[in-house]
Order: structure tokens, then C-alpha cells, then sequence
């Protein structure tokens, strides 16, 4: 049985009955056969179906960003921006995907000789339950637009956003089992990825669930996509705007109440500058009060459930017992729910969990930093590469210390870390490999086929 607990209260919002062995199975029968209905499926007929998918998110998006509250907490302004995001990478591919699709010819000496691009088949998507429509529109889309179908094995504590998803492809007339769910739990996932229907893996999680997906993917010679964990550093120079710097960095840190991949995890400031910038960040940081997600008003929501509070606060208290000043918050609240305040710690240093582990929440870790230098091997001292950020008014100086120095998949100047339909998202390191999103996104699940014609 897989339940969702309601962060707010703590009750029991829903259960949904795990799939018998037959269910599954049979799921994955079907699978097989719409991906030869799907993959067959003149362009113009799938992108009208993305458009379709498109327009059934948007028609229900205020009922799917409560459903996110109820069972994960975000706010549900925060939740109708997700849903809309979601609708725009449908739109996204259904306009480019032909072009991306569209075979690459190549000189040489044969009368015709090109790279096809063909889908592979059932593509496995993993996925976890802080951003529980984008991550899987996120894959899904430019899963579907190649050609492939979408098996979901979503997280257990949100099986009601999970059976949305399916109800949305029915919604949109996508052929049956198109994109269809699988409600079991996380000790199903090894047999699923070993299963002769499944042609891909695509995760969204830890570092520890990336490492074992991609052992069973491995030895099974599947290809695999891992969007896995993140501490990404944002380096304020001493030439930064601090006002922009403190502003974003408190919003890239709190969006989905920190609990986000690419939430904006160590602040890394030069020294002649860090006072200031403290003093800007722990004022916006104490003025976001957390509140109830179902209110229009409400920007900080609680954490998905108290385990994930309980293990926050540790690490908290551990990197205070290690030498880290606290500026604000560090205490957990009385009261129900999984409530966590705005937190900011300074004096964080290698060795503290606030600088070697990644924090799941609205806890920000202030880096001190002698200069560029030192900053940037602050920024590069971690097993993660997912996201980074560097704030400095000299943009060409910013664009080459982003370029040339910042191990992480995806780089911003002045501004905060996010994914886009039109450009790839990844990581490197323990952040994983392969790209989401973009050309790249669309072409990782597809065979690069070399046709050559005399």
C-alpha cells in the first residue's frame, strides 16, 4: 500500500494499493504494444497529441498544484507554476521535435549516407516527489516526442500526483498506455529495469539510488539518464551587486522550501564582502515566515515529511558542533506539521555536513573566501556538480570564471540555477550524467543509427 501523509497536519491524505505482479506485467505488455502504435504515429498526429497533454495540464492546474500541497507541501502558488512549466515543455516539443528528429546527412564517398535518429521503445522514468509533475514532464516529453513510451515508477508518498498523470494522458487521448504508471514500491525498481520491456532508465534522486539504478541498468545494457543530488555553490566576488546577490541567492535557496537539486546550497563569499552580504541575506531569510500551502499568500510550505526535518536539523546541529556560527532559525517549531525555519549558518567550512552533504531544505551555508581563487576552489570542493552561480558586476570576468572554472553541469551569471525546456540540464560528478531538456534531452533515448547507400 503506498500513502501519502499530509505535511501540515501529518494525517493521512490517501492510500492506493501497490500492483499485484500480473498488473505489472501487463502494463508492460502494453507498453510494448503502443510503442509500435506511437513510434509509427505520423509527426504531425504525436505533436498534436503533446499539444493536447499540453492543454489538459493547464485546464486542471489549480486542482494539481492543491493535490501537490496536500501530499508534498509546495505551496500551491508554486504548484500552478510547476503545472505550467510542465504544459510548456509539451508545447516545447511539439514544435522543435521534428527538427530535433530530423536525420543529419554526411559527406562521404556513398551515394546517401546520414544519421537517423529512431526510438529505442518502453522508457523506465524514476522519479522522485519534490517537483512531482516537472521531473516527469521533464523526461516524459522528449521521451515521447522521439517516439518512445513513458513507464512512471513515481515516489511512494505521492501516489495522488502519480495517478493524475495518467489521468491527464487519458485526457488527452494519448494512445493507451502511452504513458501509464506503475503504483509499486522502491523494492520493485531492480526487477522493473531488468525487465525485457524496459530499453531505458531515466532518475531523478539521490546519489545512492543513481549508483544502484545504474549498477542493475548496467548490468543489463540499458541505457541510462541520472539527474542525482546537488550542493551547488553560488560565489559572491568583491565586485558583486549585493543587493542582486543576497535576493537571488535567498530565492534560489527557498524555492520549493529548499528542497530542491539545484536550490542554491553554499553561499561562498570573498572576505570583503561577507559582512555585508550576511547582514542582507539573514534579514530576507528572517522575513519568510513559513505558512500554510494551501493559502495564495504562502511562499514557504513545510518540508515533504518529518524524517526529512529530523535529518535537516542534524545537520544542522552537527556542522554548529563542528564550528559554524548560527545568524538565524536552527530550531525546530512546536506545533504539528513538518515545519522548518529559515536557517542561516556561517563559518561553514569543508568537513561540516552544511558544506560536504547536500541540505534538503531552507538552510542557507555562508562560505568564507579569501579571494576569486579560493572561491572558486571552495565552489569546485565538492562531490557534486550539478548547478553553480557566480555574481559579479564585471560580466565578461563572471562568463569566464562560469565557463572555464565552475565544475557543474549548468552555469548562471547573476542569476539563479534552473532547468529551461530549450537548453540541456545535467550534472557531472556524483550529480550524475546524461542530459535532460533541449536536443540533447530529446536524442538520449533514441538509437544514433548511420545509414550509408551506395
Amino acid at each position: 500500500m503506498l500513502e501519502s501523509i499530509c505535511p501540515v497536519t501529518g494525517r493521512l491524505v490517501r492510500r492506493v494499493p501497490t500492483m499485484s505482479g500480473e498488473e505489472v506485467e501487463r502494463r508492460l505488455r502494453n507498453a510494448v504494444r503502443a510503442f509500435e502504435q506511437w513510434r509509427r504515429m505520423e509527426w504531425p498526429e504525436r505533436a498534436g497529441a503533446l499539444r493536447a497533454l499540453s492543454g489538459a495540464l493547464r485546464s486542471r492546474a489549480a486542482e494539481l498544484a492543491r493535490l501537490m500541497a496536500e501530499e508534498m507541501g509546495k505551496p500551491v502558488v508554486q504548484g500552478r507554476a510547476e503545472v505550467e512549466k510542465c504544459a510548456w515543455v509539451c508545447e516545447f516539443y511539439a514544435e522543435h521535435g521534428a527538427a530535433f528528429l530530423q536525420p543529419e546527412s554526411v559527406a562521404t564517398e556513398w551515394r546517401r549516407s546520414y544519421v537517423a535518429f529512431e526510438p529505442l521503445g518502453p522508457i523506465l522514468g524514476i522519479m522522485p516527489w519534490n517537483f512531482p509533475f516537472w521531473q516527469v514532464f521533464r523526461a516524459a516529453a522528449p521521451a515521447l516526442a522521439a517516439g518512445n513510451v513513458f513507464v512512471l515508477k513515481h515516489a511512494s508518498n505521492v501516489p495522488g500526483c502519480a495517478l493524475a498523470i495518467e489521468e491527464l494522458a487519458r485526457a488527452a487521448d494519448l494512445p493507451e498506455a502511452t504513458l501509464q504508471v506503475l503504483t509499486v514500491g522502491a523494492a520493485q525498481v531492480e526487477n522493473l529495469i531488468a525487465h525485457p520491456a524496459i530499453r531505458g532508465v531515466t532518475l531523478t534522486g539521490s546519489t545512492s539510488a543513481g549508483r544502484t539504478v545504474a549498477a542493475r541498468a548496467g548490468a543489463m545494457l540499458k541505457k541510462t539518464v541520472l539527474e542525482l543530488g546537488g550542493s551547488d555553490p553560488y560565489v559572491v566576488l568583491e565586485d558583486a551587486d549585493l543587493d542582486l546577490a543576497a535576493e537571488t541567492c535567498v530565492n534560489a535557496r527557498l524555492i520549493n522550501t529548499g528542497q530542491s537539486c539545484i536550490a542554491a546550497k553554499r553561499f561562498i563569499v570573498v572576505e570583503a564582502v561577507r559582512a555585508e552580504f550576511e547582514a542582507r541575506v539573514v534579514e530576507r531569510m528572517q522575513a519568510r515566515a513559513p505558512g500554510d500551502p494551501l493559502q495564495e499568500t504562502t511562499a514557504l510550505g513545510p518540508l515533504a515529511r518529518r524524517d526529512l526535518r529530523d535529518d535537516l536539523h542534524r545537520q544542522v546541529e552537527q556542522s554548529l558542533a563542528c564550528g559554524a556560527r548560527r545568524l538565524c532559525g536552527g530550531t525546530i517549531p512546536e506545533g504539528p506539521g513538518a515545519y522548518y525555519p529559515c536557517t542561516v549558518l556561517t563559518d561553514v567550512r569543508p568537513g561540516m555536513p552544511a558544506f560536504d552533504e547536500e541540505t534538503f531544505g531552507p538552510v542557507a551555508a555562508v562560505v568564507p573566501a579569501r579571494d576569486e581563487a579560493d572561491a572558486l576552489r571552495l565552489a569546485n570542493q565538492s562531490p557534486f556538480g550539478l548547478g553553480a552561480a557566480i555574481f559579479t558586476r564585471d560580466v565578461d570576468r563572471g562568463e569566464r570564471l562560469a565557463r572555464e572554472h565552475l565544475e557543474a553541469g549548468v552555469c548562471f551569471v547573476n542569476d539563479f540555477v534552473r532547468s529551461d525546456p530549450r537548453l540541456p540540464f545535467g550534472g557531472i560528478k556524483d550529480s550524475g550524467y546524461g542530459r535532460e531538456l533541449g536536443v540533447f534531452g530529446l536524442r538520449e533515448f533514441v538509437n544514433i543509427k548511420t545509414v550509408c547507400v551506395r
